[in-house]
């Protein structure tokens, strides 16, 4: 199984870049093929253009989305790892699924709407904030960023939403061992929930 790691955090030495770096360690104990995307290193334009919006024309796309749908094609397993900023996604990652999971990769025009083109592929998300975790889930903010992104990304294209993880309470000051608990779980996730691959 190919696994495409979907990183959306500027700095290096982050919490969500020691998450990538488990969860990658994690799939490829399990014998699975990793992808990773920085999308901060990448220097990802998330800004959707005029011209890929479907319109009268059918859309065409830059360069960058069509090498990066290219790298994604045969991507079994699709993990969002970012931080809940204003209580939803990084703009560049809500940019990169604008250009790249939109009309000709994640869907096509279909009767009266649209026809999903990933089905049998996988949604995991891991995502942090400084906000405690309770209070995420008493206001509802982590429920409805399930519903307004990883499901509705997953009705449109066909993906299977395997779990989101979030970590709440994630300051600057976190101690090492809740670092050293977050990453235990973040591998443990993927243990759990995705199966080993079979042996060639």
């Amino acid at each position: 199984m190919k696994t495409a790691i979907v990183r959306a955090h500027p700095a290096r030495n982050s919490l969500n870049a020691a998450i990538a770096e488990a969860c990658a360690r994690a799939l490829q104990a399990e014998g699975h093929e990793v992808l990773v995307r920085d999308l901060y290193a990448m220097g990802f334009d998330p800004c959707l253009r005029a011209e890929e919006i479907p319109g009268p024309k059918a859309p065409t796309f830059g360069a960058d989305v069509m090498a990066e749908r290219e790298r994604l094609s045969d991507v079994d397993l699709f993990v969002f790892i970012y931080p809940m900023w204003f209580n939803g996604p990084p703009a560049i990652l809500k940019g990169y699924v604008d250009r790249v999971f939109g009309m000709g990769f994640g869907f096509e025009p279909g009767f009266g709407g649209t026809e999903p083109q990933l089905n049998g592929r996988r949604l995991l998300s891991f995502t942090t904030s400084g906000a405690p975790e309770r209070w995420l889930r008493d206001t509802h903010v982590l429920h409805d960023l399930e519903r307004l992104f990883d499901h509705h990304l997953a009705g449109t294209c066909g993906l299977t939403v395997v779990d989101h993880v979030h970590f709440g309470g994630m300051v600057s000051d976190v101690r090492p061992d809740v670092i050293d608990e977050v990453l235990m779980r973040v591998a443990q996730t993927v243990r759990d929930q995705i199966p080993a691959a079979e042996p060639a």
